[in-house]
């Protein structure tokens, strides 16, 4: 496994959240680097399983050699059909660590980060096909703002859709370009942030984010068993609004669906109040500053 290919947020207390016992399955949704799965590997003992899912090639060549580990190189929208088929039925734990990774960020040809100049990629999955460059270059500017204000939450959405359209049809093919034109509608003093706004809304659209997390947190009602963990830190607030709504609703809406009677239709209740990391570990890794972790556990 290869060690600095990401340094794991929250790993202690996510892990914990779990309460790992004996004889009990696990699943680590996001995979990455491996570090929580390692951590979870070390408080499991011999009878126990962990189940780990990610798309991205590169986190594939980070898999951990225990025979009571198993990597599944599909993202954690297939969470039912792939236990299905190593015949599950339900598991003790599920942990999700929704942040990119340090490697994805600090590898240029993956397009992430506004920093390095790299192809417009930003694929969590290299074999699909949509990628940043196709959105910047061939989606409406309707669909840019929309996009720009859902998942950035940009006040300016239409301003900057407009001004990317207007450089067509000369092509915005890599992250500088981007960047260059991105500044003639940004502020000099937050142009940092605004861009990182913008960068997260392209990447959200080519992964689909917000429409596989949905999914994931539907199945995980169906995979946990009654008692079971749900460990999931996000970084951004569309992100953790779904989560504590999911978590507090069994929805993503403000109020709880209810049956014929009026009750509410609950499937979690939530373990202690939301986790932050401490000043030392933001101190150590910065890209921590952001993380939320809610824990809950399945009535």
């Amino acid at each position: 496994m290869e060690t600095m290919y990401h340094r794991p947020v929250l790993l202690a207390a996510s892990v914990s959240g779990l309460n790992i016992c004996p004889a009990s399955v696990y699943i680590d949704a996001t995979f990455g680097g491996g570090g929580h799965s390692q951590e979870i590997l070390d408080n499991m003992d011999s009878q126990s399983k962990l189940f780990a899912f990610d798309h991205d090639q590169d986190a594939q060549r980070n898999a951990i050699d225990d025979s009571r580990f198993t990597l599944i190189p599909q993202n954690f929208g297939y969470l039912k059909r792939f236990m299905k088929f190593h015949k599950i039925d339900k598991v003790d734990g599920i942990l999700a660590d929704l942040g990119v990774s340090s490697h994805q960020f600090d590898t240029p040809d993956r397009g992430f980060s506004i920093r390095f100049d790299g192809p417009l990629d930003m694929r969590m999955n290299q074999q699909q096909e949509l990628t940043a460059k196709e959105i910047v270059n061939t989606f409406s500017e309707s669909a840019l703002a929309d996009l720009l204000f859902a998942y950035g939450e940009l006040r300016n959405a239409k301003k900057i859709a407009s001004l990317i359209v207007q450089h067509r049809p000369d092509e915005i093919a890599t992250t500088m370009q981007l960047n260059e034109v991105l500044r003639q509608v940004l502020p000099k003093e937050n142009d940092y942030k605004l861009m990182a706004k913008i960068y997260q809304s392209l990447r959200m659209e080519v992964n689909k984010e917000i429409e596989l997390l949905q999914s994931f947190l539907t199945q995980s009602k169906d995979v946990l068993k009654s008692g079971g963990r749900l460990s999931v830190i996000s970084y951004h607030s569309l992100e953790d609004r779904m989560v504590k709504r999911y978590i507090q609703n069994g929805n993503f809406d403000n109020e709880p669906a209810k049956d014929d009677f009026g009750n509410p239709t609950l499937y979690f209740k939530k373990c202690g109040g939301l986790v932050v990391p401490e000043k030392e570990e933001i101190k150590q890794n910065n890209r921590a500053r952001s993380a939320k972790l809610r824990i809950a556990q399945r009535l």
